[in-house]
C-alpha cells in the first residue's frame, strides 16, 4: 500500500486571457495531487481529464498494486490531475458568478486549458520537466497539445482513444447529442432556472449508443458492468447526466468540437507542422471499435508525429476502452505502455 494520499487544490490564476481574444475572469484550475516532487524535479506526471469526467475519474491509473498492469506509483511519481475548464470543478458555467455565469461563460479552447496547466506547473512546481503527460479522449487531446507546444518540457506522451483534432464525423456525432439537449424547451438557450431533465436524459441516451461498440451490445458485455439489461445501462447514463450541469456539458463539448492542436498562435492552423512538432516518445492508442475517435484517424495523426508509435486496442468496448479502469485488458495495456514510456525516459 502507498502512504501517499490524494489532496485537492485550486490554482487561482486571476483574469485569464483566452486564445479567442476574450478573458475568463478570476480563473480557477482545480486539481488533484498525489506523491511528491523529487529534487531534480523530473518525476511529475500530468493526467488531464476527459469529457464529462471529474478528476477522480483518473484515479484508477494510480496506485502500487500491479495486478493486471503497471500502475503509476505515487511513491515514485508526483501525479497531478488538472480538471478541464468548464467541466464543473475548475471555473465553469455552473460555479461562476456575475456576468460570466451560466450561458454567458466564455468559449474555451484546448490551447487555453493547456496554457493554464503550464502556468500551474511553472508557478506551483517550478521549472519542472514532466516525465509523462497521459490522457484519455479529451485528456489525450490535451496530452498531444502538450507534446506539440512544449516538447522541451515533456519526456513522453500517451494518448488513448483520441485524435489531435476533432475530425468531421466526430463533430457531427457531437451535433447530435447537443441537439438532443437543446431541443428540451426547459433548456431556454442555457438560461434555465431548473435543470432541463428531458434534455439531459436524451443527451445521455444518444451518447450511450456511441460510447460503446456494436459488439459490446451484441455480446451483452454490459453484464460485466453489473447491469441486467440495456435499459439498466441507459438508466445509469441518464442519472449520471442528471448529476451534471447542461451548460457545463455544452461548454466542454464546444471545446471538443473546436479541438485542434494547430489552432493557436504557435502553429496558425498548420496541422502538419503541429503534428511534426511532437518529437518526444509518444504512444497513440486508439480502440479498433471506437465509433468517433476512430483508429483510422488516429493512425493518420500518429504517422505524422516523428516520436509516435501506434498501438491499437483490440477491444469490443469502443471508446470506453481507453478510460482508466474501464475495460480490464485495455487498462493493463495502457498502463504497460505508460511504464514503457517512463522507462524510456529514464524514470
Amino acid at each position: 500500500m502507498t502512504t501517499a494520499q490524494w489532496v485537492t487544490r485550486d490554482f487561482q490564476a486571476g483574469d485569464l486571457p483566452l486564445a479567442n481574444g476574450g478573458v475568463l475572469k478570476d480563473a480557477r484550475l482545480h486539481y488533484h495531487q498525489i506523491g511528491k516532487l523529487n529534487a531534480p524535479k523530473d518525476n511529475l506526471i500530468l493526467l488531464p481529464t476527459y469529457y464529462g469526467g471529474a478528476a477522480a475519474g483518473n484515479h484508477p491509473w494510480v496506485g502500487t498494486e500491479k495486478i493486471g498492469g503497471n500502475l503509476l506509483d505515487p511513491n515514485r511519481y508526483c501525479i497531478v490531475i488538472p480538471s478541464l475548464l468548464g467541466a464543473g470543478e475548475s471555473s465553469s458555467p455552473s460555479n461562476t458568478q456575475g456576468d460570466q455565469a451560466g450561458a454567458d461563460f466564455p468559449a474555451i479552447s484546448l490551447y487555453d486549458n493547456v496554457l493554464l496547466q503550464k502556468r500551474l506547473v511553472d508557478e506551483v512546481f517550478g521549472e519542472t520537466h514532466l516525465a509523462l503527460v497521459m490522457g484519455w479522449s479529451m485528456g489525450g487531446m490535451q496530452a498531444l497539445q502538450w507534446g506539440s507546444l512544449f516538447p522541451e518540457r515533456v519526456s513522453a506522451v500517451l494518448a488513448t482513444c483520441c485524435t489531435a483534432r476533432c475530425y468531421p464525423h466526430n463533430r457531427v456525432f457531437l451535433e447530435g447529442v447537443k441537439a438532443a439537449l437543446n431541443c428540451d424547451p426547459a433548456f431556454q438557450d442555457g438560461r434555465y432556472q431548473t435543470p432541463p431533465v428531458r434534455g439531459l436524459k436524451a443527451f445521455a441516451r444518444v451518447y450511450a449508443g456511441w460510447a460503446y461498440s456494436q459488439a459490446f451490445f451484441r455480446d451483452e458485455l454490459w453484464r460485466e458492468l453489473g447491469f441486467n439489461s440495456i435499459d439498466e445501462l441507459l438508466a445509469f447514463w441518464e442519472q449520471d447526466h442528471l448529476n451534471q450541469d447542461a451548460n457545463d456539458l455544452l461548454t466542454v463539448l464546444a471545446t471538443w468540437q473546436g479541438g485542434n492542436i494547430s489552432d493557436n498562435p504557435v502553429f496558425h492552423g498548420d496541422y502538419a507542422a503541429a503534428l511534426s512538432a511532437i518529437t518526444v516518445p509518444t504512444r497513440v492508442m486508439p480502440c479498433a471499435t471506437d465509433l468517433y475517435f476512430t483508429a483510422e484517424d488516429a493512425a493518420f495523426d500518429a504517422g505524422r508525429m516523428p516520436g509516435a508509435e501506434l498501438q491499437v486496442l483490440e477491444s469490443p468496448w469502443g471508446h470506453i476502452a481507453g478510460g482508466a479502469g474501464r475495460d480490464a485488458l485495455s487498462h493493463a495495456q495502457i498502463l504497460n505502455a505508460a511504464a514503457s514510456l517512463l522507462s524510456h525516459g529514464g524514470q
